[in-house]
């Protein structure tokens, strides 16, 4: 046999045997599942089955959600696949055990009217099979390379579900619709955010002629904006369990937080660019632990919000178990909690580092400074959205601001490239050595100092300008490089399709539970 072929079987084996170990584990913690609860509430068969569907949803959750938070910083390069890993499971379990809601409404997101359910085991098989239908198009969505929101699955699986139950007139379709609207709101709103910051930092620092002096001064300044959004932001959503503060006490904390951590900083970024050569490698080095502590964040925040999605329903049925009817809301007990956020952290292990490569380096390349600019646009999208009363998805944002930061790449790199071709048609049949130099010392100008010396060049030579088919080839060619068109309509068609596929499949698993449990 051909060594080639034989190292080719080998390969493939090795890649199976990895698959095998990790459906093995995530199996295992299952079964850990049905034994914990098998023992603490015996003979329940309905709450078992419903804590074995909620790990599945939260290994799910782990495996999909969670590259958001981390996915740019290892896209980045600036922490390794497993650091990020280790990062995201210990302040995703901790915002989860910690600030994770201890109060969930038994219908998520008031997407459905509780009133039109009266039977409360109707409702357990209503919650059952909008939590499992949730957990498999996440699942498949994994399989398939694609962020979605695990929030708009489990909407989906609700809305689905309550409709074979009770029929179209159940659904809030108000709330629909504003979900519906998310899927613009969000992406844009991050898109917009992330290429604003960006934008702000090659204006001041990097089209600077003296980049490292120009990071002294707005690197810290940048800090304290990233400081004041996050502990908002924190105040606001991640911490909401353990206080409550209105909008303007928690915009005053995160502004007092940010003007102490600029002032410590400060020296820190002096002594740290000291020596540095002039170039962007060193000033994206600059941005390395502030990118770490807002993946560490994010995902605390995340385990905090989106653990609901994982149990939520299912401290809904336990409740109704327990106490033989529906109530209003239902309290989410310990125990549920860390089933759910054991389940995020092993999801993430097993299954997470596919969507982190995709998330992180296969829409758009990133570097430290762009990562930076993801998280901020993270953060304050919440915080405005949150004020607005707009319902959004983080993953939503996240990969929203990864595309705006890449359409704004193309845009700054097609604009640069037709400003040199007009230098170049300026400089017509001089010395090429001339017109290099006039290049390098473009090149190596602030954004001022290029406009100055464009409209000299306009002013002393009129020259023939960059023909309009030229521009549109140089457009063309720039988006190629820089942004994946593939993964952008891959993308937004999994957004589209994930409320309706995962309340189509509601429908179905509520069928097929109420077929199976009526006598």
């Amino acid at each position: 046999m051909d060594l080639n072929n034989l190292q080719k079987i080998e390969n493939a084996q090795y890649l199976n045997r990895r698959e095998l170990v990790r459906i093995g584990t995530a199996a295992l913690f299952l079964v850990g599942i049905i034994i914990f609860v098998g023992a603490k509430m015996p003979g329940s068969f309905l709450l078992i089955s419903a804590a074995v569907i909620g790990g599945y949803m939260a290994l799910n959750i782990g495996a999909n959600d969670v590259a958001n938070n981390v996915g740019p910083a290892v896209g980045s390069k600036t922490i390794t696949l497993t650091g990020a890993i280790i990062i995201a499971a210990i302040f995703e379990s901790a915002g989860a055990i910690i600030a994770g809601g201890d109060v969930v409404g038994t219908i998520r997101k008031g997407i459905i009217d509780p009133s039109a359910i009266t039977d409360p085991q109707v409702f357990v098989w209503l919650m059952m099979a909008a939590l499992l239908a949730g957990a498999v198009w996440l699942n498949l969505a994994t399989a398939l390379g694609m962020p979605v929101s695990t929030t708009h699955s489990i909407v989906g699986g609700v809305l689905g579900a309550g409709i074979a139950a009770a029929g179209w007139d159940i659904a809030n379709w108000t709330k629909v619709g504003q979900i519906a609207a998310s899927w613009v709101i969000s992406p844009v709103f991050g898109g917009m955010i992330a290429a604003t910051f960006l934008y702000i930092i090659k204006r001041t620092i990097t089209y600077q002629s003296n980049m490292i002096e120009a990071a002294k001064k707005m690197v810290p300044l940048l800090i304290g904006a990233m400081a004041w959004a996050f502990t908002t932001y924190l105040i606001m959503k991640g911490l909401k369990k353990l206080f409550k503060l209105d909008f303007l006490t928690a915009v005053g904390g995160g502004f007092v937080v940010a003007v102490i951590i600029v002032m410590i900083v400060r020296p820190m970024i002096a002594k740290a660019a000291e020596g540095l050569e002039p170039t962007k490698a060193s000033v994206n080095k600059l941005f390395v632990i502030p990118l770490i502590c807002a993946a560490a964040l994010l995902s605390f925040a995340h385990g905090a919000n989106d653990v609901a999605n994982a149990v939520g329903p299912l401290a809904a049925i336990y409740d109704v178990i327990s106490h033989g009817a529906m109530a209003a809301k239902a309290a989410i007990p310990l125990w549920v909690m860390i089933i759910g956020a054991l389940g995020i952290s092993v999801g993430l292990a097993l299954f997470g580092p596919k969507l982190i490569r995709t998330v992180g380096s296969e829409i758009t390349e990133l570097d430290q400074a762009r990562a930076f600019c993801i998280a901020m646009a993270a953060a304050i999208t919440v915080i405005i959205a949150s004020q607005l009363g707009l319902p959004v998805s983080s993953t939503h944002i996240a990969i929203g601001a990864i595309f705006g930061i890449g359409f704004l790449r193309e845009a700054i790199k097609s604009n640069y490239g037709k400003k040199v071709a007009e230098i170049r048609s300026h400089h017509e049949g001089q010395d090429e050595e001339e017109v290099n130099a006039f290049l390098d010392k473009f090149e190596m100008a602030s954004f001022e100092e290029k406009g100055h010396m464009l409209r000299d060049l306009k002013k002393h030579k009129q020259a023939p300008t960059v023909t309009k088919k030229e521009r549109k080839r140089l457009s063309k060619e720039y988006k190629k490089e820089l942004v994946k068109r593939s993964a952008v309509l891959k993308i937004a068609a999994a957004w589209v399709i994930t409320v309706p596929l995962s309340g189509l499949l509601a429908g179905m698993i509520y069928f097929t539970l109420r077929g199976m449990m009526m006598p």
